[in-house]
């Protein structure tokens, strides 16, 4: 499991050492991953770094200092280097020991921003080096120009130093411009704003490099499961098992208008793999899902009476006043429920931690106006931790908030992110089958066992539930790029390919993280 931090905690924890007269030697740790992170990107991506070409784009402060130092290692692979001096001050060792491997220095002004356009545009590779952690607010002019039109024009390789400027390290907002990284090298810890909102699209791949922080990190301010927590998470099913001790989900979806939110859903949970799916819904709907998944148990019964360990409600339900009741009654009845679609506009004032809402931006734009915070979507889709905690605080029930990056919120304030999913996945009916992934999964680890799964990854039981929705979205996600890889995603398929990965993640051996 990946852990990251606010960048605050990450300069607090640097703070003894550079009080103790050691930032040379950190800022030398840092530069060397990078430099050794670039030089292997120039290798695996186009052969090599002798005679390739490189510019650091250098602001004022410390960041400046890494870069132009992992510049100066590159010269001497026989790199062409150049710097772009966005500031009339940078780290004036770090630049005395680039222009003694030979780079060459511009400085950027309005007067040169077109011509340092063009000579950056062609470079192997850009590293960017203006804004640090430590910088507020997007970039000025002219710098603000320069990256603007680079973003447009660059054809190289383009490395973020410890993160892309204008990402907020703490919440992943993205103040425009901002040149998109293939890959960021970050220092002595992951930072939140790289692992969520539209910061972590700019990030692009990240690798971390160890600086020797002497001082104990905070608890992470986010979490980020990987493969092997999935299969450390996921119920095998024992010798004395049974079709009841396996997990029963019943799920409460579909419409006349929407039948097909029952199927998809079905399908889902049911290649999840649990014991037993109980269907509630219209005799219409209900016949299409045993046609389809003669498995699942199917009746027109209420919520009361029937006998499951956790509820799916909502998707493709939303006229249906027999399943509104069912989602109304499925939230009340204390079990463990998946709040989905049409069901978000039926919750009460307040609920537990076992209710998981899944809503899109757009949903949970509605949820908390019902709950009187203004917020439109474009809001929420810049500052999806922020949202989701405050839908958490707000509702008592974890949220899984939608989107290229699924962010995850427990009432407790511990927030989870995942982003394996692929553009592919942005379907009619996607969201279907996540509901279905996570409705099976919440069955199965609804009693005692799924404590002990959460405790065995080094999660608060507190946070089982959010954990839980994380790993569905890490599922969905691998399913999607599993199918993405055959050509455009055709959603009632996704099962097989989740079937796939499960069978991949449950052989892999232990710790391995073996699905990209």
């Amino acid at each position: 499991m990946l852990s990251a931090y606010s960048g605050s905690a990450i300069r607090s924890a640097e703070a003894p050492l550079l009080d103790a007269g050691h930032g040379a030697a950190l800022m030398q740790r840092a530069a060397h991953g990078l430099y050794a992170a670039a030089a292997a990107e120039l290798t695996s991506r186009i052969g090599g770094c002798y005679g390739r070409t490189a510019v650091v784009l250098a602001g004022s402060g410390n960041n400046a200092g890494d870069a132009l130092f992992a510049a100066a290692r590159l010269a001497g692979r026989g790199v062409r280097t150049t710097a772009i001096l966005t500031s009339a001050t940078t780290h004036p060792l770090a630049l005395a020991a680039f222009q003694r491997a030979g780079g060459r220095v511009e400085l950027l002004s309005p007067a040169t921003t077109g011509r340092l356009v063009g000579s950056t545009a062609a470079a192997d590779l850009v590293i960017d080096g203006i804004l640090g952690i430590g910088g507020s607010g997007g970039l000025r002019e002219p710098a603000a120009t320069l990256v603007r039109e680079l973003a447009a024009a660059a054809t190289g390789i383009v490395v973020a130093c410890d993160l892309p400027s204008g990402v907020d390290a703490d919440t992943g907002v993205v103040n425009e411009p901002v040149l998109h990284a293939d890959l960021t090298v970050t220092f002595g810890a992951l930072k939140t704003g790289l692992l969520t909102g539209p910061g972590a699209h700019a990030a692009g791949r990240v690798v971390v490099v160890d600086i020797g922080l002497s001082e104990p990190l905070p608890e992470p301010d986010l979490f980020r499961l990987e493969a092997a927590d999935a299969a450390a998470l996921y119920r095998r099913p024992r010798p004395a098992d049974h079709k009841y001790t396996r997990g029963v989900l019943g799920i409460a979806a579909g419409s006349a208008m929407y039948p097909g939110a029952a199927v998809l859903a079905t399908g889902a949970a049911l290649a999840t793999g649990l014991g037993m799916v109980r269907y509630l819904g219209p005799p219409s709907v209900a016949a299409l899902v045993n046609r389809t998944h003669p498995e699942a148990v199917c009746s027109q019964g209420q919520v009361k009476p029937t006998h499951v360990q956790a509820w799916l409600v909502g998707p493709g339900a939303d006229e249906d006043p027999d399943q509104r009741r069912r989602a109304r009654d499925a939230m009340a009845s204390g079990l463990p429920t998946v709040v989905d679609a049409g069901a978000l506009a039926l919750l009460p004032r307040r609920l537990g931690p076992q209710v998981i809402l899944t809503p899109h931006a757009g949903e949970l734009q509605a949820v908390l106006a019902r709950r009187k915070v203004r917020a439109i979507r474009r809001d929420i889709e810049a500052a999806p931790t922020e949202y989701a905690r405050i839908a958490a605080e707000l509702t008592g029930a974890t949220v899984l908030l939608k989107g290229a990056v699924t962010v995850v919120a427990s009432p407790s304030g511990t927030l989870f992110s995942q982003a394996e999913a692929t553009p592919w996945l942005a379907t009619a009916g996607s969201g279907d089958t996540l509901a279905g992934i996570l409705g099976a999964l919440v069955a199965t680890l609804a009693d005692d066992d799924g404590d002990a799964a959460i405790d065995r990854i080094g999660v608060p039981v507190q946070d089982k539930w959010a954990a839980i929705a994380a790993a569905a979205a890490l599922l969905h996600g691998l399913a999607g790029t599993r199918a993405a890889g055959f050509g455009p995603i055709v959603v009632s398929e996704l099962p097989q390919h989740l079937g796939a990965v499960l069978a991949d993640l449950l052989t892999a051996p232990p710790g391995k993280d073996t699905i990209h």
